[in-house]
């Protein structure tokens, strides 16, 4: 059993039923912040479950489809553009965390939540600093999250071609910026994200 299953062993003795939970989409300059929670069985172990930083795209959609069927329950949450905008970037990926949290068929009494900050929940929360390389449930949560997100990115590159967001998946890249000068704003951008850039270019 890898560290990551040890670490979840000993919340499991500690707290009971528990639930990873992590966000994708934070730093895009457009489209909606996703969030999953994972509940795993006891003593189940999906191979090659990680940070979903460190798989590659079809390993993220195999490990998806194994997650998925193997969970005890899961769930995803998102927060809007438009509630990004409103709220900001932190408080909407918080926002996206507690819906995935809500959306569990199954009760946890303890959360492990990727990262510095955690979500007010109605049960006992612990932040863990990459935490998606520590436990294997919040990492089940990251290749969730991150593929789900990856999926919407790709509807809306259909829905918006000019912007190729199939590509960049909404994040900062050359071609994205050359898009964005080519074309301006889509729907889905984050425009508080581009201000510094406009800035920038009105210098």
């Amino acid at each position: 059993m890898t560290d990551l299953y040890l670490y979840d062993k000993a919340i499991r003795d500690a707290h009971g039923v528990f639930c990873g939970i992590d966000e994708a989409g934070r730093g895009p300059l457009a489209g909606d912040v996703y969030a999953a929670a994972v509940i795993l069985p006891p003593d189940m172990v999906i191979e090659g479950a990680n940070d979903s930083k460190k798989l590659t795209e079809k390993q993220r959609d195999a490990l998806y489809d194994e997650i998925i069927s193997k969970a005890l329950a899961w769930s995803v949450g998102i927060a809007t553009v438009e509630e990004i905008e409103r709220i900001n970037i932190l408080q909407a990926a918080m926002l996206a965390m507690t819906r995935a949290y809500e959306g569990l068929s199954v009760h946890a009494g303890y959360a492990l939540i990727d990262g510095n900050k955690a979500p007010v929940l109605p049960i006992p929360c612990e932040a863990v600093v990459k935490g998606d390389g520590t436990s294997a449930s919040i990492a089940c949560a990251s290749i969730i999250a991150k593929v789900s997100r990856d999926r919407y990115m790709a509807e809306m590159a259909e829905k918006y071609p000019e912007w190729q967001f199939e590509r960049h998946k909404g994040y900062g890249t050359k071609l994205h910026y050359q898009m964005i000068d080519k074309y301006g704003e889509s729907p889905i951008h984050r425009h508080s994200f581009l201000t510094k850039y406009y800035a920038k270019k009105t210098d």
